[in-house]
């Protein structure tokens, strides 16, 4: 297993977790545990996690809650949905990420990938991908949205929508047949909408359970999403809807 994919494993551990001992990730990797140490000096050097004696942890100020709560939602769907939407990115590419959980899992399954340029408004996003494999960041600022860790306002939409990326990948909190891609917070979606006519390609990221949900703010129809990743098959009036408007569907299992 090369680093980094150790290291975004060690993260995935933590946040099952909160803490491992040293001796238990030698273990688990089946390296020695001085490259444990060395793995975890070079996390508590970004900020991610904080090592203590005899074992490493999360930091108490990190994915503070409600985020974490979220965060934790259907988390193995999460990040099997985030590792197919990380296969279809390549070396080099501009990727501008939102700040769902959904958005969260996917950018540590970029760990692979190399010298990405990385646009988000999300503060956990953009402390996950920091100084990662020649990764260039770029963080849309303004005032912060606390519950959700980033950046929604005016500021923040001036500042994306000044990129051109290849791919825009978006968490989203529902989506419906008739209706199309919804979410709940009026900022974070306006933030959303702002973003569909930049990229080369739109991504949308969403567990099945977003199929069972009505949402309350209006995203964006079918048209305007190129690839919808998600872990089970949607409905049948969702797989209509995005046949009929050429979006692609991604299932992981």
């Amino acid at each position: 297993m090369i680093q980094s994919t150790r290291l975004a494993t060690i993260l995935d551990l933590l946040e099952e977790r909160r803490s491992c001992s040293i001796t238990e990730l030698a273990r688990q990797f089946a390296v020695s545990e001085e490259t444990i140490r060395r793995d975890v000096k070079q996390l508590e050097a970004s900020g991610r996690v904080y090592k203590v004696h005899g074992g490493v942890r999360l930091p108490d100020n990190l994915l503070e809650a409600p985020y974490r709560l979220r965060l934790g939602e259907n988390a193995d769907a999460k990040r099997a949905i985030a590792a197919r939407a990380a296969s279809l990115v390549e070396d080099g590419m501009t990727v501008l990420i939102d700040s769902g959980t959904s958005a969260f899992w996917f950018a540590r399954a970029l760990a692979q990938v190399r010298g990405l340029t990385i646009v988000t408004n999300s503060l956990e996003v953009a402390q996950e991908v920091l100084g990662r494999n020649d990764t260039r960041l770029f963080l849309a600022g303004g005032a912060m949205n606390v519950d959700y860790r980033a950046g929604f306002g005016a500021e923040a939409i001036a500042y994306s929508r000044g990129f051109a990326p290849d791919i825009c990948v978006l968490s989203m909190g529902a989506i419906e047949a008739e209706r199309g891609f919804l979410d709940f917070e009026p900022e974070e979606a306006a933030y959303k909408r702002a973003l569909l006519d930049r990229p080369r390609r739109v991504m949308v990221l969403a567990d099945a359970s977003k199929f069972a949900r009505e949402g309350t703010v209006h995203v964006a129809g079918f048209e305007a999403v190129d690839d919808l990743v998600t872990d089970r098959s949607p409905p049948v009036g969702i797989v209509q809807a995005a046949e009929g408007a050429g979006t692609r569907i991604h299932v992981t299992n």
